[in-house]
């Protein structure tokens, strides 16, 4: 049976998460629908990584097995006439049948937005956590350092996570300043649930002044999630993008296209997806 894979992008600020939940709005069960219509069949996707509700992605990849033949442009197309405006499918293509998603990924990369404003901002509504206490980005880049490497990673998991093991490497921990916006970039093999959004609560709190940057090499030692900062909101996190072995040939991740949401970002594109950065 043929097996499609496909690169989404959404907005996740109306649906509780990715995965299926029985009577409520989900991004698999919105494009499972899509993709069934255009497929004339039920189809199941499974995705690279199960977004929670509130988080965005630019560079989703899922894949299903159908016995349809179309196009890769029918499916983008024909998904896309029947989702929202707030998902979409960016591009699609026969793969072979040992490829999915998830599990032949070689790594994942997420990026965290803040507008770091003394108010509330109408624009980054939904799209950036806002924190309106200056953040000394230095000081969050001096803390992201040293979660950098392969560690357990249990103080920065959340208590419901089920994967079996609490040790990634964090291949990437980027900050980056551009006006009044700062992006956490993130990059590793796989992620803890909540992991990259407890990191980010960390980096906020150590460039607020609460701790100094040494706090996020004890908490990492510690591995107790106690003793981390709160959860940053999801607003501001998004799957920035995911990497495969290039025997599989697929698109790279559109880079920019989240940024374009929010008027007056030039170069941001630029700056989140730049690989010459250096922490």
């Amino acid at each position: 049976m043929p097996r499609i894979a496909v690169g989404l992008e959404y907005h996740g600020g109306a649906y509780a998460g990715w995965q299926l939940q029985p009577g409520l709005r989900t991004l698999q069960g919105v494009l499972q629908e899509a993709f069934g219509q255009v497929a004339a069949e039920p189809v199941t996707l499974s995705c690279a990584g199960r977004t929670d509700a509130g988080v965005h992605a630019v560079g989703q990849v899922a894949h299903f097995d159908t016995e349809a033949v179309r196009t890769p442009r029918g499916w983008a197309l024909g998904a896309n006439t029947y989702l929202p405006l707030d998902a979409s499918v960016r591009w699609a293509r026969e793969v072979p049948g040992d490829f999915h998603a998830r599990h032949s990924a070689a790594s994942r990369t997420y990026c965290y937005l803040i507008a770091n404003l003394p108010g509330r901002s109408a624009l980054a509504c939904g799209r950036a956590t806002v924190v309106h206490v200056p953040l000394d980005v230095d000081r969050m880049r001096e803390a992201a350092r040293l979660l950098c490497g392969e560690h357990d990673f249990s103080a920065f998991r959340a208590a419901e996570c089920q994967a079996r093991t609490p040790v990634r490497r964090l291949e990437v921990l980027t900050v980056e300043r551009q006006g009044e916006w700062i992006a956490v970039r993130a990059t590793a093999n796989a992620f803890l649930h909540h992991m990259v959004r407890n990191i980010s609560g960390l980096l906020i709190a150590v460039g607020q002044g609460k701790a100094p940057p040494l706090w996020a090499r004890e908490v990492l030692e510690s591995r107790d999630r106690t003793r981390g900062a709160a959860t940053a909101p999801p607003d501001g996190l998004y799957l920035w993008g995911v990497r495969y072995p290039d025997t599989f040939d697929l698109p790279a991740t559109p880079g920019g296209s989240a940024w374009a949401m929010i008027p007056g970002l030039p170069g941001f594109s630029s700056l989140i997806g730049s690989s010459h950065v250096v922490v």
